[in-house]
């Protein structure tokens, strides 16, 4: 994990939440539930339902563990989640405990909705940083304080129809695979009627063209905080990505839900899609009977990037049962329950040396592949106003996605209100 545990995210600007509360870290700042003994609920907020059911499973054995605490599973969908989170913030009533993810991670802890876990963490013997790679654990770290406990890591694999290409003779993805072979093969794969599309190239950052911008050694967002998309090199690669829906190689897919749609209707051949589908894709009879996993192509660079993120639990910082909602963060944490993550197969556990568990847990698909790339990962681009300059990225990309617009041209307009949005950062 070369670039993972050396990487720095730096978070040093004001983003404004309407909201009340504090993050203050009193270990000893128990409910009258908590001291008299009586058994406190806990909830605890998600946004993948293909993650559930593992879950669950940990929260059972956490509950054994600790007959005075039940955990409530919340699964709300990512768009209403962050919806949810937002008027939880404003009217002081967040969930116990939930996921944080690095785009919104700056403007709940620099707002005091998160409770701080430094001293948690110094008292605990089952929840240390030391345990986790350096860089995710800097990702929940705001103005050196700690608001989340690193809860996995991903990356992006080339998922592929294997009956489709028995079907037309051709021969499965592996390591040698480049850009022109990723090309090729989707010309090959791709019928005329449309009824078959060769590769699922959607307006898709995360499990789409972020992986092949940073192959081609271009960048989204530069270490000064200025965007990147006005670079060539990124220019290049979103050329070369969008070409595959330019040339009807990929269907035109703008609408996130849509992406596993085609997938399991069995529609596009090969697609990128993260570790994180594992569980969901396991369950679909069609992908598990047709689909398995390779590495990604590399670019002409002849680097096999990846695009890595990892999600952090984190806390209220006014729920109601601090002691009880830490104990559930910290078994999480533990190895115990890191260990069980990866071996139910719910996501590659964040607890260094926990990934060997997670492979041995699924025989159906290659997922040593999203293993194979950590090396060469890149951390998911963000700031401290990501989830701003994201959303608008994706509308300034949409012309040129939709052959209405240059590339060129749409890159040098997100680039524009990149700068903008940044700048404020400063």
């Amino acid at each position: 994990m070369r670039k993972i545990m050396s990487y720095i995210g730096a978070i040093s600007a004001t983003v404004m939440l309407a909201a009340c509360g504090n993050g203050a870290q009193n270990t000893s700042n128990k409910t009258e539930s908590e001291s008299s003994g009586t058994k406190s609920e806990i909830t605890y907020a998600i946004w993948d339902s293909g993650q559930e059911k593992g879950l669950r499973k940990i929260a059972d054995k956490f509950e054994e563990k600790n007959k005075d605490i039940k955990v409530k599973i919340q699964v709300v969908n990512w768009d209403a989640y962050w919806t949810m989170l937002e008027a939880g913030a404003t009217g002081g009533t967040l969930p116990d405990t939930f996921w944080m993810h690095s785009n919104e991670i700056y403007r709940y802890g620099s707002n005091n909705m998160l409770l701080g876990l430094d001293d948690y963490l110094a008292k605990s013997k089952d929840a240390k940083l030391e345990n986790f790679p350096e860089g995710l654990n800097k990702i929940y770290n705001v103005g050196g304080k700690q608001y989340a406990v690193p809860k996995d890591y991903d990356t992006i694999g080339l998922w592929y129809n294997k009956k489709m290409f028995d079907e037309a003779g051709v021969a499965y993805p592996d390591e040698s695979w480049d850009w022109n072979k990723l090309y090729e093969v989707a010309k090959k794969l791709t019928k005329e009627d449309g009824s078959q599309y060769g590769f699922l190239a959607p307006l898709h950052n995360q499990e789409g063209f972020y992986n092949f911008i940073y192959q081609n050694d271009g960048t989204v967002i530069t270490p000064d905080k200025k965007s990147g998309y006005d670079n060539p090199k990124t220019i290049q690669a979103l050329e070369y990505y969008m070409r595959f829906v330019k040339e009807k190689l990929s269907p035109e897919i703008t609408d996130d839900k849509k992406r596993a749609e085609v997938l399991q209707n069995g529609q596009v051949a090969m697609a990128l899609f993260g570790s994180w589908n594992l569980s969901s894709f396991n369950d679909n009879e069609y992908i598990k009977n047709n689909f398995d996993i390779a590495v990604l192509p590399k670019g002409n660079t002849g680097k096999r990037v990846t695009i890595f993120n990892g999600l952090g639990n984190a806390i209220s910082a006014n729920t109601k049962h601090k002691e009880a909602s830490w104990k559930w963060v910290e078994f999480l944490s533990s190895k115990e329950g890191q260990d069980m993550q990866a071996s139910l197969g719910v996501a590659i556990s964040a607890y260094k040396g926990a990934a060997t568990t997670w492979v041995d847990s699924n025989k159906n698909f290659h997922i040593k592949s999203f293993i194979d790339m950590v090396d060469d990962a890149q951390i998911r681009p963000y700031s401290n106003s990501t989830s701003k300059w994201e959303e608008k990225s994706y509308e300034l990309l949409k012309p040129a996605y939709l052959g209405q617009k240059t590339v060129e041209e749409a890159c040098n307009d997100v680039a524009k209100m990149m700068n903008e949005e940044l700048s404020s950062e400063k």
